[in-house]
């Protein structure tokens, strides 16, 4: 079981946040989509503790959180029109942004990569963190590699503990799943990662987007992910939802069912999703079937997250 930090180590301390992260420690950090575990961008034995604390691949790239467009633009070596149109239109927000990235841009940040992934995000807790630390904060999702993301500070004391040295407290995560991912780097565009930013409202802004092929090489891109530990089973009616958790909760040897609706208020569920999903693991719930919203909108990155929870992953830390 993961040891738990004291009540000393959750807070709003800026101030403590910010002499963290200069230590090279790491932090729980607040922001509209998911918390992040941050550590200074630029410190590499910080950066690599990220990596080992979550078991996460050391070839998937981070997202270098930067207070706004001047900032993200001394990471690149190219900042493309379209890069400063999504800027401009979606930031600070919950939207990624690939780039070729610039020469002193650390290597273990960027996956050994070319490119590097710039985000300001939508929370003024975060905001003011970057702004007394504008060099930038690297923060994947604060949990173990391939779980589920969390959207409290409860949730990163209780996925990492000891492991993180304090965690800024913003309150609840506003939009509840992770940011849109678009590749700037490429011509035209493609987005690698589905979010609340919608790829019809990417579209109005830089036009056409290309479609995406090849291997992973941004966050949330592999087959499994997002997983807690009951089983989920993404369904397209709820009347069969029903049945099917009725028929696990009979038998000879009867399992723990539940059924989730993403489909009635999907801004709302994309908001609960992961708390929801967590509970259901506390609850001991051993199968959850869960009512996908339609694939337009939020509904989009909703059935992302949910068809890579439910896909068979070979999960570390167990």
């Amino acid at each position: 079981m993961t040891a738990e930090l004291s009540p000393a180590n959750i807070g709003t301390d800026l101030d403590r946040a910010v002499a963290v992260l200069r230590s090279g420690g790491l932090i729980g950090l607040p922001t509209e989509t998911v918390y992040g575990l941050g550590a200074d961008a630029h410190h590499a034995d910080a950066v690599d503790a990220i990596f080992r604390v979550k078991g996460r691949p050391v070839d998937h790239p981070l997202i270098v959180h930067v207070p706004d467009i001047d900032s993200a633009r001394l990471w690149a070596s190219d900042w493309p029109a379209p890069a400063e149109a999504l800027a401009r239109a979606f930031w600070p927000g919950p939207l990624t942004l690939i780039v070729t990235k610039s020469e002193d841009a650390p290597t273990n940040v960027t996956g050994g990569r070319t490119t590097v992934a710039l985000r300001v995000p939508d929370h003024a807790l975060a905001l003011g963190l970057l702004r007394f630390f504008p060099g930038g904060i690297a923060a994947p999702s604060a949990n173990r590699f391939g779980r589920v993301s969390p959207t409290t500070a409860q949730h990163v004391v209780a996925d990492l503990g000891i492991d993180v040295d304090y965690v800024l407290d913003g309150g609840p995560c506003a939009v509840g799943v992770e940011s849109t991912i678009v590749d700037c780097a490429i011509s035209p565009p493609q987005i690698l990662r589905h979010g609340s930013i919608s790829a019809e409202q990417i579209e109005r802004v830089i036009g056409t987007l290309a479609a995406v092929t090849g291997p992973a090489r941004a966050s949330g891109m592999m087959a499994s992910h997002y997983a807690p530990r009951c089983h989920v089973h993404p369904m397209t009616s709820v009347h069969v939802a029903q049945t099917r958790a009725a028929e696990m909760s009979r038998g000879p040897s009867p399992l723990r069912a539940r059924v989730l609706d993403g489909s009635v208020d999907p801004q709302r569920f994309a908001h609960d999703l992961y708390a929801l999903l967590r509970l259901c693991d506390e609850d001991g719930i051993d199968d959850v079937f869960v009512v996908l919203p339609t694939n337009e909108g939020i509904g989009r990155a909703i059935r992302d997250r949910l068809l890579k929870a439910a896909a068979e992953p070979q999960r570390p830390n167990e």
